[in-house]
């Protein structure tokens, strides 16, 4: 039975938490506040929690970071002593280029770090939000970089479908980090960019489901999204001005009252969203 380390019992490492526990590995939970390890040990997300990494970290055979992106560096620096030998370190930044690769940098050489981006998540922040059905055919991403071995690739593909995750995918930093900046970053700068077009409030009682589903993800994680898009800031630019282009079209499409190509341009999307579909 391995033993895996979670650092950081936020939604996603109280997810993860859970999943892991549900599925026999012995997890212990590593937070900086005493109330939420308190609450994931009561709850039985993990077997064991503590807020001094070093009192728990010799006993992991993993380690999943789940800090926000430029904690990362500063916790491998304090804790990477107090970890054994072949210990597997995974994190889960949702950006890699500017992240990563200085963390590879100043890791120990007996130590491994793997980069991995499971696509699934909640808008909400805490512990008490965690789920483990977030896993649940989610798609999950994996970020090697040289020095990585096939042993710590072939295990994480491998956990990723014991927790649930539907397709597994390798990319490299680069396209991982273009592909996010269009995914994930994009579309919460627009959540964000509708729901502060107009003071909004009085039209709650108007409103129907596809302003709700566009704007769920407007009610977002301000600390962390804005150390994600500063640290993805080249790629995300462009794809702003790529979708600023996209409306300025169609902005002038109506002006035209240009018919068939309205038309058009929405049996494309028509056809390109059905692709999402579950």
């Amino acid at each position: 039975m391995k033993t895996i380390g979670i650092v950081g019992l936020g939604v996603m490492g109280a997810s993860f938490a859970q999943r892991a526990k549900a599925l026999g590995y012995r997890v212990l939970g590593i937070d900086l506040d005493p109330d939420t390890i308190e609450y994931a040990v009561m709850r039985g997300m993990v077997d064991e929690g503590s807020t001094d990494a070093s009192i728990l970290l010799d006993q992991c055979d993993i380690v999943l970071l789940a800090l926000y992106p430029r904690q990362m560096q500063k916790w491998l620096l304090r804790y990477q002593h107090d970890m054994n030998p072949g210990t597997l370190i995974l994190e889960i930044s949702g950006v890699k280029s500017n992240v990563t690769q200085p963390a590879q940098a100043l890791l120990r050489d007996d130590l491994e770090l793997l980069s991995i981006h499971p696509m699934c998540g909640r808008e909400s922040r805490g512990i008490e939000f965690a789920d483990p059905a977030i896993f649940d055919q989610a798609n999950f991403i994996i970020i090697p970089q040289p020095s990585n071995s096939t042993n710590a690739i072939v295990f994480t593909s491998a956990f990723a479908k014991e927790l649930g995750c539907k397709n597994v995918s390798v990319l490299s930093v680069e396209e991982h980090d273009r592909m996010i900046g269009f995914l994930s970053q994009l579309t919460h700068v627009i959540a964000v960019a509708l729901m502060n077009t107009h003071e909004n409030s009085h039209l709650v009682e108007y409103t129907g489901d596809s302003f709700r589903d566009l704007t769920r993800i407007a009610k977002i994680n301000e600390d962390m999204w804005t150390e994600l898009f500063l640290l993805n800031k080249d790629i995300l630019l462009d794809e702003i001005d790529q979708f600023a282009a996209s409306v300025q079209q169609f902005r002038d499409l109506l002006v035209r009252e240009d018919v068939d190509a309205m038309k058009s341009a929405m049996v494309q999307s028509t056809a390109r969203r059905k692709k999402f579909d579950r």
